[in-house]
């Protein structure tokens, strides 16, 4: 990945910060607007590691924003189209800043993360195992990981704080938690979204195994997609030319870096360990892999 310098935390004179996460820092413009910041942080397991992913946070926002283009016609976004050098008055953090950045509208974000699943991989492969189900959503037997599933499933979670994993809840749970109404428009909307970047996708040679969405409403209770969208961070990618069940296909995402921690007597708690450059090298290659797939 090419880029001028790695930000594993980002500074902006003159703008309050209201947030660090694992990969983002949110800081305050006016009552209306906010600045993501995507940085070079990488995390596994739900650890920050301490080496950046130089260019990483490039790569999430051009692609977000690709994706974002593609489906305002079935929701509309966060974005304002507001420049960054109209909210950061000093030009050296604002061209530093320019390509991992956005203006977006400040909106109160739902409680959950929106699951999609078309394969049988993850969590959903665990829980599977154990129960025959996911998220309270009967399979049938006999399927195998990686196996697609027979329609597309709507699996959502909890969110969890910084170093926790989310959880996973019934479809039940989370209409107790907003309502009736926006859960199924949540869902719904979701499925949608998922489904046509799937079957772009796969006209790319690759397959969106899984994927997972955050939502936000304005004070007059409007949806809108928010944080990031179907990123190596926030979904599974496979090469479809590669894809076999009953393994863990290969992934365009921290694939390397997994299977290196993989190999440490580390119990995946903070801190994380040092990674190898060779590591962040193949990771990053990966990570731009995708992009180019599917945006060129």
């Amino acid at each position: 990945m090419n880029s001028p310098q790695a930000i594993f935390e980002s500074s902006v004179p003159g703008l309050r910060t209201i947030a660090r996460g694992k990969v983002r820092d949110i800081y305050a413009v006016d009552d209306d607007h906010l600045l993501i910041v995507t940085t070079d942080r990488l995390s596994a397991y739900d650890v920050v590691m301490p080496n950046p992913l130089p260019g990483k946070g490039e790569v999430l926002t051009e692609l977000s924003n690709f994706w974002f283009a593609m489906m305002e016609d079935l929701i509309p976004n966060h974005l304002t189209g507001k420049s960054l050098s109209s909210v950061i008055d000093d030009e050296e953090s604002a061209e530093l800043l320019q390509n991992r950045s956005m203006v977006v509208r400040r909106l109160k974000p739902l409680p959950i993360e929106a699951v999609v699943r078309g394969y049988l991989i993850g969590s959903g492969w665990k829980d599977y195992q154990a129960t025959g189900a996911i998220c309270g959503i009967d399979l049938p037997g006999g399927l195998r990981q990686a196996s697609r599933l027979p329609e597309t499933i709507f699996t959502p979670a909890t969110k969890a704080e910084a170093g926790n994993h989310d959880v996973n809840v019934s479809y039940e749970k989370v209409v107790a938690m907003i309502g009736e109404e926006l859960a199924a428009k949540v869902r719904d909307i979701a499925i949608r979204i998922y489904e046509r970047a799937a079957r772009y996708a796969l006209d790319r040679g690759i397959i969106i195994a899984d994927t997972k969405f955050e939502f936000g409403q304005d004070d007059d209770g409007q949806l809108y997609i928010i944080d990031e969208i179907l990123t190596p961070d926030s979904s599974r990618f496979w090469p479809s030319a590669e894809y076999e069940v009953g393994i863990s296909p290969p992934s365009f995402d921290k694939q390397y870096v997994r299977d290196y921690l993989e190999t440490l007597d580390w119990d995946k708690t903070a801190p994380g360990p040092e990674l190898p450059e060779e590591v962040l090298r193949r990771t990053g290659e990966k990570y731009r892999e995708a992009l180019d797939i599917l945006t060129r």
